[in-house]
């Protein structure tokens, strides 16, 4: 009994011991002590207007950029340089007629953009967007708030604001919106699994999920060097979520029109819109949080004059031009890729980034316990072991894989002579390919039925006759 006592007292010490390390780590860096609930709603304030001022500028910037790209104009008559373009746009959504559906559940078809638009808003809550300042004679973070499993929060709301594309589709009462919904949400849920997949990297290498935590963790190095395949997955995550070009299934004009919300008009039509100008803000903020440094400014100008342009008001500034960063290259995607087929979109995502990254998340639990000495006490002869065998086993999976599908390809057969109006359509060659020039009896043939059509349609001129 003696030896089980010292046992527990011994255990219960060593919890003891440990509670205030883990709590330092998992506990949030920002500091809400000096924050009043009066401020905390002025930051509230701050937030909103941010986003919606970013909206107007983004779409707005948007559409002069791919004018640009594509040398065109793009909005210059309405305000200074088209500016008030967004805002003439977004009077005009409001004044439209507001049409609802004969077959449609009213109730459900008001809730759904309210729950697309208002759960866009949300995520952006936990985002550091500065550090301490002071506001109003008091210290307070730039972040609205912040919980240990902050990042967490953002991946529930984001499965909540599905529930606003597929019940847009299926109260609308009609086909087109229920397949645009059906295809919108197999996406965002498909593509959500990878994007908190590559996540798992950045909470092995803070140890912590608070994103003021995982920001104050990368005061010596952004995230996006050690987890760089993590970056690049969530990249693409992030455009698959926010269904953008090139993976704008949703709203495929060719096969669905309008997608899950052909139905909506005047402001429930503007509450999607906006929320997915929202989304993207939030993908990215995400992104400048996890991968990027958050608000610090970038290593070289961090270290000018012991850090003075890392501090205070400043963080704003580098965060928006990170954010923006981001933004153009959503811009840049749409004016410069094709949209892709659906089902290659989710193959893509279920065959190939979802195991990549299940393997790329055990690979840094591998090289993150190197580095912390669970190999040995050489850490960086563990580490250079444990990357080498990794990169081993990468280039033989690779090497396997390809060896399959050269086996698995199906050659085409290309004949080197065509006949061009085999098919009843011209068809030009292929690179290599020569037309065959037509026989003798072919065009006995041919006038024989051209003289018969001119015969039975007297009113055809020769040349529609030689047409057939």
């Amino acid at each position: 009994m003696s030896l089980i006592a010292s046992l527990a007292t011994g255990v219960q010490t060593g919890v003891h011991t440990i509670a205030p390390a883990l709590a330092n780590i998992d506990n949030p860096a920002a500091d809400y002590s000096d924050t009043p609930w009066w401020l905390s709603l002025v930051k509230a304030l701050f937030v909103f207007v941010f986003l919606l001022v970013n909206t107007l500028l983004v779409i707005w910037f948007e559409r002069r950029v791919i004018g640009r790209m594509q040398q065109r104009p793009g909005p210059n008559r309405t305000g200074p340089f088209g500016l008030l373009q967004t805002l003439a746009d977004g009077v005009k959504l409001a004044l439209k007629e507001d049409l609802t559906p004969r077959n449609a559940d009213k109730i459900v078809f008001l809730l759904a953009p309210i729950i697309a638009g208002g759960m866009a808003f949300v995520s952006f809550a936990i985002i550091p967007i500065g550090p301490m300042v002071s506001m109003f004679g008091h210290r307070t973070p730039l972040q609205l708030t912040d919980t240990p499993v902050a990042v967490l929060l953002v991946l529930a709301v984001a499965g909540v604001g599905v529930y606003g594309t597929i019940l847009a589709g299926w109260s609308s009462g009609s086909t087109y919106p229920l397949l645009g919904g059906l295809r919108s949400t197999a996406q965002i849920i498909s593509y959500e699994i990878a994007m908190g997949l590559s996540l798992v990297a950045i909470f092995m290498y803070s140890g912590s999920m608070s994103t003021s935590q995982i920001v104050a963790s990368q005061r010596s190095m952004w995230f996006v060097v050690p987890a760089f395949f993590s970056f690049l997955v969530y990249v693409v995550t992030m455009v698959g979520e926010t269904n953008r070009l090139p993976f704008d299934l949703a709203e495929g004009e060719g096969e669905l029109t309008g997608g899950f919300h052909t139905e909506y008009s005047s402001l429930k039509f503007a509450m999607f819109f906006l929320g997915e100008y929202v989304n993207m803000f939030t993908v990215s903020a995400l992104a400048t949080t996890m991968f990027l440094g958050g608000w610090q400014a970038p290593p070289g100008i961090a270290a000018i004059n012991d850090g003075m342009l890392n501090h205070g008001w400043w963080g704003v500034l580098w965060f928006v031009i990170k954010l923006w960063t981001f933004m153009f290259f959503f811009v840049w995607l749409r004016g410069s890729l094709p949209r892709v087929r659906y089902d290659q979109f989710m193959r893509f995502g279920w065959k190939f980034l979802i195991p990549v990254t299940l393997l790329w998340v055990v690979a840094v639990a591998f090289i993150h316990g190197a580095q912390l000495a669970f190999f040995g006490e050489n850490t960086r002869t563990a580490t250079i072991i444990v990357v080498g065998v990794i990169s081993a086993i990468a280039l033989a999976v690779a090497w396997v894989w390809e060896g399959k599908r050269a086996a698995d390809a199906v050659p085409i057969e290309r004949p080197e002579e065509i006949d061009p109006f085999s098919g009843g359509y011209p068809v030009p060659p292929l690179p290599g390919q020569r037309l065959r020039e037509p026989s003798l009896p072919e065009l006995s043939l041919q006038g024989a039925q051209s003289s018969a059509g001119s015969a039975s349609h007297p009113e055809l001129t020769d040349q529609e006759a030689t047409r057939g």
